[in-house]
């Protein structure tokens, strides 16, 4: 999967998050991340968030560190 297509779904999940009080929204990103997408698109992530990570969200580059 693409570094942006995977950026974009990231950031499709932390919207919704965002509208619960801001010190667990990355836990619950996390979790949705955790428990819906594969091992290899997780790996993917947090290798995209830690050698460039344009375009993630606040709340994502948070949640990347408990996925």
């Amino acid at each position: 999967m693409s570094p942006e297509k995977m950026a974009r779904m990231a950031n499709q999940i932390a919207p919704f998050f965002k509208s619960q009080p801001n010190e667990y929204a990355p836990a619950r990103v996390a979790a949705h991340i955790n428990d819906f997408w594969e091992p290899r698109m997780r790996r993917q992530l947090r290798a995209y968030a830690e050698t460039d990570g344009a375009g993630l969200d606040d709340i994502v580059l948070k949640a990347i560190q408990l996925v």
